[in-house]
């Protein structure tokens, strides 16, 4: 919940400090774990590779946060998620997923009884599971513990979007590194060439499946599907990931025919569903704002430009103009937690909490509002337009 509603809302002193003892505990938790996977798996990578390619590895792999995250984070702009939850995700993916990943692929593959020359079936069989479920684990832990900020599909691809980059940089990280010890600035810049700029997105492309599914199933209205779309979203997020690294193994002395016939047309479907995604968003920030056109709360130029980035960027640069560019966004972020808590209503919740936390979200856009415009008629000639 924004921390502005929650001042809104303004429940008793005692409640307040007991909320947020419980959230510096649960958070040091958080904290404490991540940080520590974290240490280990670059210790092991050190172990494994040496100070200098780590840090080369590092270095580089930086290069598929600074592709990655902001598409995410693109994506992200009509309703953004809590930084500390983004982190999360992040985190979790980069440190508590590879930690566990990595062995459990080894204990995956000595079950499986392969070497380390022929761990085909590892790739294929064991890698995807593991890791799909790894990566998807914090978008569950957001949908199940802060279930108010995974409002649907959007959300649930943001979170494992982030996850799924923070595994793809550390795994990036042992590849790379990997590739300097045995060959040195030959096998760096190979890896380098293959990983980071041919296939950035490649982890990502995978578990926004189980992102979408888990993003329906907390939108939907009935147990069955909040039970099976999270499942059919991580059963597609393994079998691409299982096809993927078939087509690499298959591929090796065909790399950019696995290339071109495999990765581009899953690209091209993950650009899509980015895109569509978004449109998705804006639309339902729409529908759900309108009924309050009718009430007298917002206005029709409001709505349209409340689901339109374009828009909205519009309007911060005319309220930046005038002196009032934060007031203007945390009127777009109330009214776009508005239509997300509009749209829990129209799914059913009406429950005493759900009606006193609408009115205070109506009040604060109301509050923001009056800021930044004073108190005269309204006026927005560019966006009324």
């Amino acid at each position: 919940m924004d921390h502005h509603l929650s001042d809104v809302l303004s429940p008793p002193a005692s409640v307040r400090r007991n909320r947020l003892v419980r959230r510096i505990l649960l958070w040091s938790l958080v904290a404490v774990l991540i940080g520590a996977c974290g240490v280990t798996i670059l210790s092991l990578i050190n172990a494994q590779s040496g100070a200098t390619a780590t840090g080369l590895g590092i270095l580089l792999s930086a290069v598929v946060v600074g592709i990655v995250v902001p598409a995410f984070l693109w994506v992200d702009r009509l309703e953004r998620e809590p930084i500390h939850l983004l982190l999360f995700a992040f985190g979790w993916g980069a440190c508590v997923a590879t930690l566990g990943a990595a062995f459990l692929n080894d204990a995956g593959g000595y079950l499986l009884g392969a070497t380390s020359d022929n761990n085909s079936a590892v790739a294929v069989f064991v890698a995807p599971v593991v890791e799909e479920t790894l990566k998807g684990a914090p978008v569950l832990l957001i949908w199940l513990v802060a279930r108010r900020e995974l409002d649907g599909i959007v959300d649930g691809i943001v979170y494992a979007g982030l996850s799924a980059a923070g595994f793809a940089m550390v795994e990036d990280v042992i590849y790379l590194s990997n590739g300097y010890a045995e060959q040195g600035d030959a096998g760096l810049f190979h890896t380098f060439f293959v990983r980071v700029i041919m296939s950035p997105f490649v982890h990502p492309m995978f578990t926004i499946c189980t992102g979408v599914g888990i993003g329906i199933a907390a939108t939907a209205r009935t147990w069955g599907p909040r039970i099976v779309a999270p499942l059919v979203g991580w059963l597609c997020a393994v079998g691409l990931h299982a096809l993927w690294n078939a087509g690499a193994v298959l591929a090796e002395s065909g790399w950019l025919a696995f290339y071109i016939f495999l990765q581009v047309p899953l690209f091209a479907g993950f650009i899509a569903i980015l895109i569509a995604a978004r449109h998705s968003e804006a639309h339902t920030i729409r529908v759900n704002l309108t009924p309050y056109v009718d009430q007298g709360w917002l206005s029709t130029p409001e709505v349209r430009m409340l689901s339109s980035v374009r828009e909205r960027q519009y309007a911060r640069a005319w309220a930046k103009s005038h002196g009032a560019e934060r007031e203007m966004r945390e009127f777009q972020d109330a009214a776009s937690e508005l239509a997300m808590h509009r749209a829990r209503i129209e799914r059913g919740a009406t429950d005493a909490r759900t009606v006193r936390e609408e009115r205070a979200l109506l009040d604060l856009v109301t509050q923001r509002r009056q800021q930044f415009l004073g108190t005269a008629l309204y006026r927005w000639p560019e966006l009324v337009a």
